[in-house]
């Protein structure tokens, strides 16, 4: 199985979150020894987590149960600081709505709205899920609601045919709502399991645009009420704080039900999933850690929280 955090080879190799962590705020072992962490190791670490985009409201909530674990005497070694902090971070992204798991209609087929800025990887994302989706032995239509991008409907095209897909497309510069009613009409007259709906890359900070994605969903909810059955918002794992204020744009015009985080190499601040996760009170449903059809990871908080410190 794929590392969440792919290293990259051309650059220096950076040293992990636990390691300068371990460097600047346990510096005094023997201060581990008699009684667990101080005050300065506490004020260090929670630099070191702002700085990684965990944002403030998780990195306090941190901070808080560190010093309460330290005051029981529960932490006396690096290894137990390790250990409280993986369990710290699990427990943040495991709060509120926090379960992974795909929703489905009661009754096929399952519609999936797939929102994004441009350059954050949904349409490589809607592939990939296509392709996992298809190896379970379930039927899928992809929709290239992207309409406007160039070549957007070719790569959405490409991706379906490799994943062994139907694939419905409009017009370049047609109406995204438009292809979302006609996809769910070839859907349900072709007895699909699943239509995954591209929609076209979105500047959250555009009213118009912004209007027009709200669009899309009034007019997917009028051709099947209940749907859709899952809105996931694809994010760059690359861009640190900004993907709170994109995800907070997004789940204004749109409410979300799922995040999806790409690009997560060895330079992202992953700190930010639980930034994002915390802001919004949406679970995280899939990491992307590669360009491959396999490099898409169902979420794993447990998982994500060890990788974290050793990214």
């Amino acid at each position: 199985m794929p590392s969440i955090f792919r290293k990259n080879d051309s650059v220096t190799p950076r040293r992990s979150l636990w390691q300068r962590i371990a460097d600047v705020a346990l510096t005094d072992v023997a201060v581990l020894a008699r009684g667990g962490v101080n005050a300065g190791s506490l004020e260090r670490l929670e630099s070191l987590l702002l700085e990684s985009d965990f944002g403030v409201p998780v990195t306090a909530r941190l901070i808080a149960d560190m010093e309460l674990l330290a005051s029981r005497g529960e932490i006396r070694s690096q290894g137990d600081f390790e250990q409280a902090l993986v369990h710290g971070v699990t427990n943040a992204l495991r709060t509120g709505h926090s379960d992974p798991a795909l929703l489905r209609a009661n009754s096929a087929p399952t519609v999936v709205l797939v929102l994004g800025v441009n350059g954050a990887g949904k349409t490589t994302f809607i592939g990939k899920l296509a392709s996992r989706l298809v190896n379970e032995g379930q039927r899928v239509l992809v929709a290239a609601g992207d309409t406007f991008r160039a070549g957007a409907i070719d790569q959405l095209r490409i991706w379906a045919e490799r994943a062994g897909a139907e694939f419905v497309a409009g017009a370049p510069g047609g109406d995204p709502a438009a292809v979302a009613f006609s996809a769910i009409d070839a859907g349900v007259s072709r007895g699909v399991d699943v239509i995954l709906i591209d929609t076209a890359g979105r500047l959250h900070t555009s009213d118009g645009l912004m209007e027009e994605l709200r669009k899309v969903v009034r007019v997917v909810a009028k051709r099947m009420p209940e749907a859709p059955h899952e809105s996931l918002l694809v994010l760059d794992g690359t861009i640190g704080q900004n993907a709170v204020a994109q995800a907070k744009a997004f789940a204004k015009s749109v409410p979300l039900t799922g995040l999806v985080v790409t690009k997560l190499d060895g330079t992202a601040k992953g700190g930010v999933v639980l930034a994002v996760h915390e802001a919004l009170n949406v679970p995280v449903k899939f990491i992307g850690v590669g360009e491959a059809a396999g490099d898409l990871l169902s979420f794993d908080a447990a998982r994500f929280a060890r990788e974290l410190l050793e990214a």
